[in-house]
């Protein structure tokens, strides 16, 4: 079957219109988007737990009663990179160990001095206690995004990460797990979706609130 490439030419009369038009937000995030959205994000914040399993049920087709079966365990993350051939586990140790020597370069330093009238004068850089990450599951699974977003929280110090991954009917990236036990992740929340997002902003009963999402 062919796929139909839409081509666009800067010479071509109507290229401004036709370009304008594929760049459009509006026609992906009209006025009902929005509101559906904003009813999801109040929600969660208003149910908590409840909400999350009602629209992970919704959304992603799952089947579960609680929040206790959206939570995947330290040592199933473990498992999963265990179980992963030897070649991808090369692969992700090394991406790791670049992605942690990049910003170890890049981490900002506290410094401090004292000038000619006495007075100490200087930056503080405090880590975050908590950060949140999403990443992306389903077909559109990035075991990247994984090690790109808590490998700089780790170097920066940032006490504790928590993840957020969509298993759209059931199905979870082994790749991702494996990554996530790799970059050190605390806690992983089998959920997507602003309902996700929510969760990570406001807290629930189970996810915890967070300083940054990411």
């Amino acid at each position: 079957m062919d796929t139909l490439i839409n081509r666009l030419d800067s010479r071509d009369t109507d290229f401004t219109a036709r370009l304008d038009r594929l760049l459009s937000w509006e026609g992906v995030s009209d006025a009902e988007v929005q509101h559906r959205v904003t009813d999801i994000l109040a929600r969660v914040k208003q149910e908590g737990d409840a909400a999350l399993v009602e629209f992970s049920n919704r959304f992603d087709r799952l089947s579960v009663s609680s929040m206790a079966e959206l939570v995947i365990g330290a040592e199933r993350l473990a498992q999963a990179y265990a179980d992963l051939p030897a070649d991808q586990r090369e692969a992700l140790a090394v991406a790791a160990e670049r992605v942690r020597v990049y910003h170890e370069h890049q981490k900002p330093e506290s410094w401090s001095f004292k000038d000619e009238h006495g007075s100490l004068l200087g930056q503080k850089v405090t880590p975050l206690d908590r950060a949140g990450i999403y990443v992306p599951g389903g077909k559109a699974a990035y075991p990247s995004s994984v090690l790109m977003n808590a490998i700089p929280a780790h170097v920066a110090g940032v006490r504790e990460i928590i993840m957020v991954v969509p298993t759209p009917d059931g199905v979870v990236n082994e790749l991702v797990l494996a990554a996530a036990h790799l970059a050190g992740i605390d806690r992983v929340f089998t959920i997507g979706g602003a309902q996700a997002v929510a969760a990570l902003a406001y807290g629930t009963e189970t996810v915890p609130r967070v300083d940054k999402i990411v």
